[in-house]
């Protein structure tokens, strides 16, 4: 019998001094069976990274051809692609074509190293993506915070990260391995 999605209620206060974006979003964030509890706290990071008004959360993990975040225009075009890991160049390349922006966020420490390693100079030629990565030490702490009923605040300011959930708190810091190129 195949497993179903653990569900997460999430009441997420942002202050993102760096875009100016001050609010509180009531998520409802589905949890895949086999994703790790390291990715879905990101997950949710990565969306308070990127809040704006039509910022949704995508069937993720259970289709290959969305990204795990994305923001559409009014219209139906695909303004924005967050994605978390380490996608092939071919899912890169695939998503700057799909998308206005781009944004992938790296975790996993040596193995993260590596695939940015292999893949940076392929990458290099994307004026529309953008590679944040955080550190192994840092993204494990996250999952401290996580609970099946949650209230987290996110401070940002210069890609420094404040994360609580009651008395638990987590710094990260963004480490960023390519900007979008104008």
């Amino acid at each position: 019998m195949a497993q179903k999605a653990t569900i997460y209620k999430v009441e997420l206060a942002v202050s993102d001094m760096d875009r100016h974006h001050y609010g509180t979003h009531n998520l409802t964030v589905a949890k895949h069976p086999s994703e790790t509890d390291e990715r879905l706290i990101l997950r949710i990071l990565a969306f308070a990274l990127n809040v704006t008004e039509r910022l949704k959360f995508s069937k993720g993990l259970s289709t290959d051809d969305e990204p795990d975040i994305w923001k559409k225009s009014l219209s139906g075009e695909l303004e924005l692609w967050v994605s978390l890991g380490l996608p092939s160049e071919k899912i890169v390349r695939q998503s700057c074509a799909k998308a206005s922006e781009v944004v992938i966020y790296s975790y996993g420490g040596r193995a993260a190293e590596l695939w940015w390693d292999k893949l940076k100079n392929a990458l290099a030629r994307f004026d529309n993506l953008r590679i944040i990565n955080f550190s192994y030490k840092q993204s494990n702490e996250m999952e401290s915070l996580l609970s099946r009923s949650m209230k987290l605040q996110v401070n940002i300011q210069d890609s420094d990260l404040m994360i609580s959930a009651g008395d638990l708190v987590v710094y990260m810091t963004q480490i960023s391995w390519k900007e979008f190129s104008n």
